[in-house]
């Protein structure tokens, strides 16, 4: 980095003699050498401040006054140069800007070194700057002279220009390119850098503008400097001086305008002296003016050539430049100049570059343009400039509201709204409709400019009625909202998204929030009572108001966005959260008033009633005025409570059973209220129940209930339901009342399917309430037991239903067993366990049946599977899609079981069969539990995945040898390799963590395949033999000691007979010897199998592996010495079902003692080779201990 670059002491000596510009003189070149090794950020400007200090301390070769020696103390740091001033901060700047034109006046060519040397530094540069004067103007070869090459040998590169009165050469590393230098480094300190440097250019021209810019010297050299530099092949350079020209032409602007302005002056001073009389006029003062006139427009005209100069030698070969940083740069410019200086720039010729460059790949130089004429359009004056270009470019201008970067849409929508504002007639109706579409919007600022925009077009002015005669303040205001709900209301319906109310308010809540939070109009506008149906509102239009009434109370209450629209809650301020409050209080005043009257109006309208039910949830809990918010709420309760006599829908039981839940919370007032009412009710409910279930059971469990009495048991049923998913009714004896009727069911199978489903509903839910009820306190054994015995006989009665005849009630019963099961597994931590008497496990039969109904209900319609897209597309594909949602539900609730270890681990083994057939559908909820149970415990996830495997390949072989084909319910060879291949897959990378688990899987398949195998001829091979194929895809996963050990495991079953055998009968056998030896030296086990001859593993690579411990025989005793391998005992013919795979163990031997004395010889030579090793070596993983 050259931070002091110096001029020699020789004044300007005879033409093309030659001036080293280096960082300092000879003595401080060890100096010169750290400063040029420093690093990055605040430590580098520190390191270079205490260098230059160094050398201001030795005797100075120079003499006082140089434009390199600038003494600015910033915190203790001492700068000596412009670099280093730019670094400290901005707050030194103008003092050493004027310090430097003093240096100037006096040794212009010394601070102009000092200048360049700037330029240089800030470009990140670490090479020599050398200065070669140039006098002679009619050298005509000097042109041929500047070139920017690369020196292979020295490996330097340099470039060397014409920056008059010098040719300047600038060498630097070949490394300089790597895009490591200010501009581009990262950081506050950076971007403050930034800052501070186009400050410097700034401040430079603006001290200048009245003495040295115009000696025809400075600029000339400034100039061609950037001019150069930004031609650049290196991209440091080309940024830096491109950022630099860009800014110093802004800086010029300035200039031109304060020179606009005198003339102006200048030219109202000579009008208004040339308007004098005769007598009073003075004619030199008039020359005066007029020269002053003359010497303003000159200079002017130089600041406009300047202007023109940096712009045709930099900005048109700069943007489009290669870097999107460099083009943003002149965007954003150009912009500037346009604007503040429209006479020059802003014409045709110039605004084309920013349309063009609307078409930029990169989103930032879109980004910088959009801003740009942003600006330009919204200045009134500059309006009429821009009808050409509005007329080429606003088809791409409204296109960008769909850009790809949420950030230019956003600006191109404001754009368009100035757009809009400025110039009534440019964009059509269709334009609109366009941009309004973007309330619907998933980004929240994008959704919030278009909801400003259609406020502004549609809502804020929309047309009103005949003012009538004698019409208050008042009424013209209520007429004019009424307007523009009838106005928002049409768009709306046009826009033919009705299941967005949500998002309009949201999108319309910053520019439309008046609006929306006039509740008192809102409300007034349903309680009126029109004379006509034209003048009213229709019934459509009444929903659409309250469902707007029901969202802007939720969006006051909450304020967080919709769903999809945010990744968080947003931070609400002091103020924020006092409007919120304010508006809460607003709310709850208004509605507790006006609530009763709509209910009481919409009764009969399920859909009006569903909404209005639930803005009571929002209210504030603290209200002052208690008396009156009591007085209100009492008619509120008796409204509601006949509102719910009326209705059994879904929507309108829910949104009651919410709204009594919250005002029966503990921490509001009127708790006490709320919750006599409730109870009341509820008791109505059951004391009816109990009445009608009476009159219709009898005791030999028969339903004898009519048409109407079923009706009335079934909407009590509906009732109670509801309300106790979201309350706590135990104590009404929900269970005891509602069970007799699953009892009925389930010995009769009379009852009608809505009264079994809500039946269903209603116990399981009563369930439910029960075990969360005792999960935080430790329960009487008494009252246990007849918890455990509840929850047995619900169980049985929802296993009953597993067989019924009808879809729904089978599904609801599975999905309440599935989730009651998972609750009680998640309770079981948090209670007392003194004797157990709150475990209940299921029985195997109704894990069966539970397996069974998955089989039978999720893994159907294979054939649809493998049409899955085919069918989304078609007629049928919203059913479908509704059928795979149902599906998967059913399957996930299976799953959870598993998980949370309701169910053997071995029951999954039926679900991870399906993964690679119904991989699309819900590949992801069985992936998802094969890691949950991997790590709930790794050995017996690795088993279910063995019985897995193992199963599909019996029920393979038996259907082969059966019938010679393969059944369609059969999976075929290459399918369950395929999905052995998957499952060694979810192991992952580390393959430390897995070790067992894949040793266990090696072992478990190698018994599998031996196991009662006696081989009687060459020919004669385990009927098994083929499954060795398919457990070679878990031999890449195997560590290079495990693979070793597991071929040594595999050679004890297959023999040294079998080794070269290459009848087709053992080929999987050497396929998977192939996979064990290739893979263990890197080789592919394909190539391993084509070479010629099939390597044995010599004693000297078993021994590599000396600590790997295989399990004794039940005669042998433990000790320190590792034991050898026994050979297998031989069993009978594997049956591995789901308790046998659990429980399976290691595999005893009693080898011959020959056999065993022999290999004993051998491993005992291999520990002690290990241990020799182990004494100059660090433990690794190939030293870590495996048993098989």
């Amino acid at each position: 980095m050259i931070a002091e670059p110096i001029a020699s002491r020789s004044s300007i000596q005879k033409e093309n003699s030659v001036t080293e510009v280096t960082s300092s003189g000879s003595a401080n070149h060890n100096g010169n050498e750290n400063r040029q090794k420093n690093v990055r950020g605040k430590r580098r400007a520190r390191e270079v401040s205490e260098n230059a200090k160094r050398r201001c301390s030795e005797p100075r070769r120079g003499g006082p006054g140089r434009g390199g020696r600038h003494h600015i103390k910033n915190g203790g740091i001492e700068a000596v140069s412009l670099f280093e001033v730019v670094t400290m901060g901005s707050s030194a700047i103008q003092a050493v800007v004027d310090d430097w034109i003093e240096v100037y006046h006096t040794e212009r060519d010394t601070a102009l070194l000092d200048l360049i040397s700037f330029f240089i530094q800030c470009s990140g540069c670490k090479g020599v700057v050398t200065a070669e004067m140039f006098q002679n103007k009619q050298d005509t070869e000097v042109m041929s002279k500047m070139v920017e090459e690369l020196d292979e040998g020295s490996g330097l590169q340099y470039k060397k220009f014409l920056a008059f009165p010098w040719i300047l050469t600038v060498t630097w590393p070949m490394d300089m390119d790597t895009g490591d230098y200010p501009l581009a480094m990262p950081g506050l300190y950076w971007k403050r850098f930034r800052a501070n440097f186009c400050e410097f250019v700034s401040v430079l021209v603006s001290q200048c503008q009245h003495s040295v810019i115009f000696d025809s010297h400075l600029m000339d050299t400034l100039i061609s400097l950037l001019t150069e530099l930004s031609d650049s092949g290196v991209r440091a350079f080309r940024h830096t001086c491109t950022l630099a020209a860009t800014k110093l032409l802004t800086a010029l602007v300035g200039v031109a305008l304060n020179l606009s302005v005198s003339v102006d002056n200048s030219q109202r001073l000579y009008e208004v002296e040339r308007g004098k009389t005769p007598s009073k006029r003075a004619g030199l003062r008039l020359e005066k003016i007029q020269d002053k006139i003359t010497e303003l427009q000159d200079k002017k005209c130089e600041i406009e050539n300047m202007m023109d100069a940096i712009f045709k030698g930099v900005f048109l070969k700069r943007y489009r430049d290669v870097i999107p940083e460099i083009r943003a740069i002149c965007m954003e410019e150009l912009g500037i100049w346009m604007r503040l200086y429209s006479p020059v720039f802003l014409n045709d010729s110039y605004l084309k570059y920013l349309g063009w460059m609307l078409h930029d790949k990169q989103p930032d130089v879109r980004l910088k343009c959009v801003l740009g004429l942003q600006g330009l359009y919204g200045d009134a004056l500059l309006n009429s400039k821009l009808d050409l270009f509005t007329n080429r470019f606003k088809e791409r201008m409204v296109s960008m509201t769909l850009d790809k970067d949420h950030e230019v849409a956003v600006q191109a929508m404001r754009l368009l709204m100035v757009i809009s504002q400025s110039c009534d007639d440019v964009l059509s109706s269709e334009d609109c409709k366009h941009m309004y579409q973007f309330v619907y919007s998933s980004h929240r600022p994008l959704a919030a400019t278009a909801g400003e925009f259609l406020y502004s077009k549609l809502l804020s002015a929309p047309p009103l009625p005949e003012p009538r005669d004698g019409a208050s303040e008042q009424e013209r205001s209520g007429e004019l909202m009424r307007a523009r709900v009838r106005a928002l209301l049409q768009f709306y319906e046009e826009s033919e998204l009705h299941q967005h109310v949500v998002y309009l308010v949201d999108s319309l809540w910053d520019s439309a929030g008046g609006l929306l939070k006039d509740w008192a109009s809102l409300t007034s506008l349903l309680l009126q009572d029109s004379p006509s149906p034209e003048a009213g509102l229709s019934s459509a239009q009444e929903d659409l108001v309250i469902e707007i009434v029901l969202a802007s109370v939720r969006q006051a209450v909450e304020g967080p966005p919709q769903v999809g629209r945010g990744t968080g809650k947003k931070v609400i301020g002091a103020r924020e959260r006092k409007a919120q409050t304010d508006d809460c209080t607003r709310l709850t005043e208004h509605f507790l008033l006006v609530l009763p009257d709509l209910l009481s109006k919409y009764s009969g309208d399920t859909d009006k009633v569903s909404c209005l039910l639930k803005i009571p949830q929002y209210f504030q809990t603290d209200s002052n005025n208690s008396a009156f918010s009591e007085k209100h709420l009492r008619a509120l309760l008796i409204q509601m409570a006949a509102t719910l006599e009326m209705h059994t829908d879904a929507e309108v039981l829910e949104a009651a059973a919410r709204t009594y839940q919250f005002l029966c919370s503990e921490d509001v007032p009127w708790q006490s209220m709320a919750s006599s009412t409730r109870d009341e009710i509820v008791q109505r409910w059951v004391d009816r129940l109990d009445t009608l279930l009476g009159n219709t059971l009898e005791k030999d469990g028969t339903f004898t209930a009519d048409e109407e009495q079923t009706g009335e048991v079934l909407s009590i049923l509906k009732r109670v339901s509801a309300f106790h998913n979201s309350q706590d009714l135990s104590r009404w004896g929900i269970y005891d009342s509602v069970s007799r009727l699953l009892s009925v069911e389930a010995q009769r199978g009379v009852l009608p399917l809505q009264v079994t489903l809500q039946a269903l509903h209603c116990v399981y839910y009563a369930v439910l309430w029960q075990l969360n009820s005792s999960g935080d306190v430790s329960l009487p054994r008494e009252r246990a037991i007849a918890q455990r015995n509840q929850l047995r006989g619900f169980c049985e009665k929802c296993h009953r239903c597993l067989s019924h005849t009808h879809p729904a009630v089978k599904e609801q019963a599975f999905l309440s067993l599935c989730d009651i099961l998972t609750a009680h597994s998640c309770q079981l931590q948090a209670w007392d366990h003194v004797g157990t008497p709150l475990l209940y496990t299921p029985d195997p039969k109704l894990q069966r049946a539970l397996l069974a109904f998955i089989m039978e209900h999720v893994f159907t319609g294979a054939e649809l599977d493998s049409q899955s897209k085919a069918a989304s597309e078609s007629s049928s594909g919203v059913n479908r899609l509704e059928d795979i949602h149902r599906r998967r539900n059913l399957l996930a609730a299976y799953c959870k079981l598993i998980v949370h270890s309701v169910l053997e681990m071995s029951m999954a083994a039926e679900v991870f069969k399906q993964y690679m057939k119904y991989y699309n559908d819900f590949g992801d909820i069985i992936k998802e539990t094969l890691s949950r149970t991997r790590q709930m415990d790794k050995i017996e996830s690795a088993r279910t995945l063995v019985l897995c495997l193992q199963q599909l390949f019996i029920r393979l072989k038996q259907d082969q040898d059966s019938r010679n084909a393969c059944s369609s319910g059969v999976q075929t060879y290459s399918c369950i390799k395929e999905l052995a291949r998957r499952f060694s897959l979810t192991f992952g990378w580390d393959q430390v963590k897995s070790r067992e688990s894949l040793a266990m899987i090696h072992r478990d398949g190698i018994e599998f395949v031996f196991q009662g195998f006696e081989q009687r001829s060459e020919k004669h091979s385990p009927p098994y033999v083929s499954y060795l194929t398919i457990l070679s895809e878990f031999s890449s996963k195997l560590l290079r000691p495990d693979k070793k050990t597991v071929y040594s495991y595999l050679q004890r079953y297959a023999g040294e007979h079998t080794v070269n055998n290459r009848d087709e009968s053992w080929l999987p056998l050497v396929y998977y010897r192939a996979s064990l030896l290739a893979t263990a030296d890197g080789e592919d086990s394909v190539s391993y199998i084509s070479s010629d001859t099939f390597k044995q593993p010599s004693s000297t690579i078993r021994s590599r592996s000396p600590s790997l411990k295989q399990p004794p025989s039940d005669g042998e005793v433990q000790s320190g010495a590792c034991q050898p391998f026994k050979a297998p005992e031989p069993r009978g013919p594997p049956l591995l079902s789901a308790v046998e795979a659990k429980g399976k163990k290691g595999v005893k031997s009693s080898p011959s003692q020959d056999e065993e004395e022999a290999e004993a010889q051998v491993v005992a030579t291999a520990t002690a080779e290990g241990q020799t090793n182990g004494a100059n070596e660090d433990v690794d993983v190939d030293t870590v201990d495996v048993d098989l």
